[in-house]
């Protein structure tokens, strides 16, 4: 387990220095940043004196230890825009963020996994049927759509619901339902055919004559050794979620890093947009390693490995 561990670790801080590597030349890869800094309409005089200031004359690998140095002590830059630190703007805006994709992964999973077990315990039954058909329509319903037709329907027509912004714990109910759409689908479909695959192994036979009760081998024995594939994917789609819950949070104005970031891109916020990118990349880095370690919990032989 130790070794499984300190590999793990490893591959995980190779990639976290390729995420700050990125998050460094993003700002490059915008133009010139000292012209982001001064402007359109400026003077060559005024663009070097910035350049000496952010230490952007410097060579490009002494500015990336730079970079890394300040990264560390929690310093991105000031944002352009707001004019305070870009790292704990992002970071207060980060938890806003974390909350609407923990309750969409908790939504998926309570209505996915139930659904999945359904299907493949009810193959080619009704149920079956019925959960393939909500699962396609999760997968198939754009998100900015679905969100829209949710304003239509619980915002303006029935009234229950606020369309917008953070108002306390009915303004997620909207937004979670949205980014949970997706999600449901795909890991319905996952769970179901994950689970026909260990229906049909011998071990589940024997368990049957054992006189073991069907609910038993099925959520026991069957669902178990379904999980990884499963884990595999929700820890993917969490990642995914905290990155890329963009659309949602603009339709619904939720102000998470996914709407400071929309911001950040209209206005060339650079060190926000840094800033995002690389809390992000952590993040997801951090959510693969956890998902790593639980194959652990769930797979002796991997423990062991």
């Amino acid at each position: 387990m130790i070794t499984y561990l300190l590999r793990r670790l490893f591959f995980a801080i190779i990639v976290v220095f390729a995420v700050t590597f990125i998050s460094f030349l993003l700002v490059f890869l915008a133009g010139d940043p000292a012209r982001s800094l001064a402007g359109v309409d400026t003077n060559e005089q005024h663009l070097a004196m910035i350049r000496e200031q952010y230490g952007l004359d410097l060579p490009l690998h002494q500015q990336y230890i730079l970079f890394v140095q300040n990264a560390l002590q929690g310093n991105l830059g000031q944002s352009y825009r707001y004019h305070v630190d870009s790292l704990p703007l992002v970071i207060s805006k980060f938890g806003l963020t974390l909350q609407l994709a923990s309750a969409s992964l908790l939504l998926s999973i309570l209505i996915a996994v139930p659904l999945g077990i359904l299907a493949a315990t009810h193959f080619q039954q009704p149920a079956d049927h019925l959960a393939t058909v909500v699962s396609l329509l999760g997968i198939s319903t754009p998100g900015f759509w679905l969100a829209i037709l949710l304003i239509l329907i619980f915002a303006d027509w029935l009234r229950v619901l606020p369309a917008s912004g953070n108002e306390g714990w009915q303004s997620l109910l909207l937004p979670v339902v949205t980014l949970s759409g997706y999600n449901i689908g795909l890991i319905t479909r996952l769970v179901r055919r994950s689970m026909l695959e260990e229906l049909r192994k011998p071990y589940v036979t024997v368990a049957h004559a054992k006189g073991q009760r069907r609910w038993v081998v099925n959520v026991h024995h069957v669902l178990r050794n379904s999980l990884i594939p499963t884990v595999t994917v929700l820890g993917l789609q969490f990642g995914a979620m905290l990155g890329g819950s963009i659309v949602v949070e603009t339709v619904f104005a939720w102000p998470g890093i996914g709407f400071l970031m929309i911001q950040a891109i209209r206005t060339n916020d650079l060190p926000i947009i840094r800033a995002v990118v690389l809390i992000v990349g952590l993040a997801f880095v951090a959510i693969n390693l956890a998902v790593d370690l639980f194959y652990g919990l769930i797979d002796p032989r991997i423990r062991h490995g």
